[in-house]
């Protein structure tokens, strides 16, 4: 287990300024300050002001999820012949890792300087039902380009499952400045994985052409949200895994978003297969932001790097299986500008 259980803020910065919060407890983006367009500093991530707060973030505001990040269906799956029983904690399915997934503990620091940070979790075998000793690192950096820089690598000593991402919530236009959905959005992708009502894909693609998910040119989040779709329902908004066009494993842009009043573009580029767009439907009203107001509905979105959910159960998906001997590595980065 890690050491040093004290939760600890680090501060990245650039020779721009701007400047990346990291906390040790979930590896949590607690911050995220550039300047907009009319050059006022802008923090672009909700958070908590008070770091013991992410001890209690049931809506995952910044943190590394793992050791399996979206759903798995009935919290089962198969590996070699054997069956693995997770945590149901969202409905009978296991969501983000379990109740003590990676979000809720405390990492600890390999490396720190002033724009780049390491962070390593050992997880043991069996921890929230999953095999093997896995050791995780997560690198963030922020660079003179303005890029938050993501770097993600573990080794097991069993065969058993990842899939790791990042859990921000952005609103560009600042944390507490209203809704997220006036945003323009870009999603680098022809299909979609449809879910059932528990959020657990069916098993096949649907093509976004003439549906609510099209983002293939850039319109508002708030232009067909509203739509009569049973994905939506499904969602609450959306909810949902997009699956990235021409995915080899190398670095790809997936998603551009611009925020509609301050001019601030994030590019979203990944190694991953799949990003998964979420409206921040059940945000929490109760919890307050580093800004003194309520995180309420839709007031951030998530655009996460990631494979499939349950993949483990669905073959046809690509596959998160990592044996001993191999390294899993997966690379994303927000790009930041005006």
């Amino acid at each position: 287990m890690n050491s040093d259980t004290t939760i600890k803020e680090f501060i990245l910065e650039n020779t721009l300024g701007t400047t990346l919060g990291i906390c040790n407890y979930g590896a949590s983006i607690t911050k995220c300050i550039i300047a907009n367009e009319y050059g006022q500093q802008t923090d672009v991530v909700l958070g908590f002001k008070n770091l013991n707060d992410y001890k209690n973030n049931p809506c995952f505001l910044g943190v590394t999820i793992g050791r399996y990040a979206n759903r798995i269906a009935n919290a089962v799956f198969e590996l070699d012949g054997k069956s693995y029983n997770l945590q149901a904690n969202n409905s009978h399915n296991s969501l983000h890792g379990g109740n003590k997934g990676f979000h809720h503990q405390c990492w600890k620091v390999e490396s720190a300087s002033k724009n780049k940070i390491m962070l390593s979790y050992a997880s043991k075998d069996m921890e929230e039902g999953f095999p093997g000793n896995l050791v995780v690192n997560v690198q963030f950096e922020v660079s003179d380009e303005n890029e938050v820089i993501i770097n993600y690598s573990a080794t097991t000593d069993k065969t058993t499952v990842i899939n790791l991402t990042n859990h921000a919530y952005f609103n560009l236009n600042g944390e507490g400045s209203g809704t997220c959905t006036n945003h323009y959005l870009q999603i680098n992708a022809n299909h979609i994985t449809p879910i059932d009502n528990t959020g657990i894909p069916n098993g096949t693609l649907m093509r976004v052409f003439n549906t609510p998910f099209d983002f293939t040119a850039s319109k508002t989040i708030s232009s067909d949200i509203a739509t009569e779709n049973e994905q939506l329902i499904f969602g609450s908004g959306y909810d949902h895994n997009f699956v990235l066009n021409n995915y080899d494993g190398s670095l790809q842009l997936a998603a551009t978003a611009v925020g509609d009043s301050s001019g601030i573009k994030l590019d979203v580029l990944t190694t991953e297969p799949g990003l998964q767009l979420y409206t921040g439907n059940f945000l929490n009203d109760t919890a307050i932001g580093k800004c003194g107001k309520a995180h309420t509905p839709k007031s951030g979105f998530c655009l996460e790097t990631q494979h499939f959910a349950d993949s483990p159960n669905q073959k046809q998906f690509p596959t998160t299986i990592l044996k001993p001997g191999n390294k899993f590595f997966s690379t994303t980065i927000y790009k930041l500008s005006i």
